[in-house]
C-alpha cells in the first residue's frame, strides 16, 4: 500500500511539473516562455535525481524560470537556429542537389545525428553547471562523445516517450516535457558523475607523482 501511494504521489508530481511547463510556456507567449520553462523543468528534475525529492515544486520552478529567462532563451534559439540550418540543408539536398543526393546524404545524416545527440545534453548541462552559453554547447558535445552508453539510454528513452505520446496524445498535457526531462537527466547525471570521477582520479594520480 505504501509503494502504491508513493507511485501515485510521483505520478502527481510529474503531471504537475508538466502543467507548470505548459503554463509558463504560455505565460511567455511561447516565444519568450518555452526555453525558460524548459530550463525550469530540468532544474526541478535535477533536484529530484540528486536526492532532493521534497522541494516545493512551484517555488523551485518559478525561481528557475526567472533566473534563466535571458540565458535560456539565447541558448534555446541558438539550438533552434542550428536545427533550422539543418532543415535548409535537408531541403537543399532533396530539392536542389538531385545529382549529388547520395554523396551529400551521408555527411548530412552524420551531422544531424551528432546534433540530436548533443541536444540531449544541452539543458542537463545548462542546469547542472554554471557555464556561458557557448561553453554549454561545447561541453554537451564533449560529454556526449565520451559517454556513449548514457547517450544511447537517452536516445532509447526519447524514442519510448515519443512512441507513447504518439499513440496516447491525450497524455501530452500531463506527461511530455516532464517525462523527457527525467529521461534525459538521469543518464546525464551518470555521465557527469563519470567525468567527475575521472577528474578526481587524475588529480589523485598527479598528487602521488608529486
Amino acid at each position: 500500500m505504501k509503494a502504491l501511494n508513493t507511485a501515485f504521489e510521483w505520478i502527481a508530481k510529474v503531471a504537475y511539473l508538466n502543467l507548470l511547463w505548459v503554463g509558463f510556456t504560455l505565460l511567455g507567449l511561447v516565444v519568450a516562455g518555452l526555453f525558460p520553462a524548459t530550463a525550469a523543468t530540468f532544474t526541478v528534475t535535477r533536484k529530484w535525481v540528486t536526492g532532493y525529492t521534497d522541494i516545493p515544486l512551484f517555488k523551485t520552478f518559478w525561481k528557475a524560470f526567472r533566473q534563466s529567462l535571458v540565458q535560456s532563451n539565447i541558448l534555446g534559439y541558438l539550438i533552434a537556429g542550428m536545427a533550422y540550418i539543418l532543415y535548409l540543408d535537408f531541403l537543399f539536398i532533396t530539392v536542389v542537389a538531385n545529382n549529388y543526393v547520395m554523396l551529400l546524404t551521408i555527411p548530412f545524416l552524420f551531422v544531424t545525428i551528432l546534433y540530436l545527440l548533443t541536444a540531449f545534453y544541452i539543458f542537463p548541462v545548462y542546469v547542472y553547471f554554471d557555464m556561458k552559453v557557448i561553453q554549454v554547447i561545447k561541453s554537451s558535445l564533449f560529454i556526449m562523445v565520451l559517454n556513449p552508453v548514457p547517450t544511447l539510454i537517452m536516445a532509447l528513452g526519447m524514442f519510448g516517450i515519443t512512441y507513447l505520446l504518439w499513440h496516447f496524445q491525450g497524455l501530452a498535457l500531463f506527461f511530455s516535457m516532464s517525462l523527457i526531462s527525467i529521461a534525459l537527466m538521469m543518464p546525464a547525471k551518470k555521465a557527469f558523475n563519470k567525468i567527475h570521477e575521472k577528474k578526481m582520479h587524475h588529480k589523485s594520480q598527479a598528487l602521488v607523482e608529486k
